[in-house]
């Protein structure tokens, strides 16, 4: 892909593909879109980790049920 950027863009670009050893300003590019990406765009999340965190859920559902905390059992977990 061919794009035109500003002197200031490449240099930054020079940066990051400098700092982090990266081959080219393509990857540059897409290690600078992982750092700051997250601020504008959510990253996606893997199908098994969100079939992991219900199975977790469920789990804990049926060893604990729907049991509520009070604030002294609260306190006594957070060592107050």
């Amino acid at each position: 892909m061919n794009i035109r950027v500003t002197d200031y863009t490449s240099r930054v670009l020079g940066v990051v593909k400098e700092k982090y050893g990266l081959r080219d300003k393509g990857e540059a590019l897409d290690k600078f879109a992982e750092l700051c990406g997250e601020d504008f765009v959510d990253k996606e999340v893997r199908e098994d980790v969100i079939k992991d965190v219900i199975d977790s859920c469920e789990k804990h559902v049926k060893k604990y049920g729907f049991r509520k905390m009070n604030t002294k059992e609260l306190d006594k977990l957070c060592g107050v």
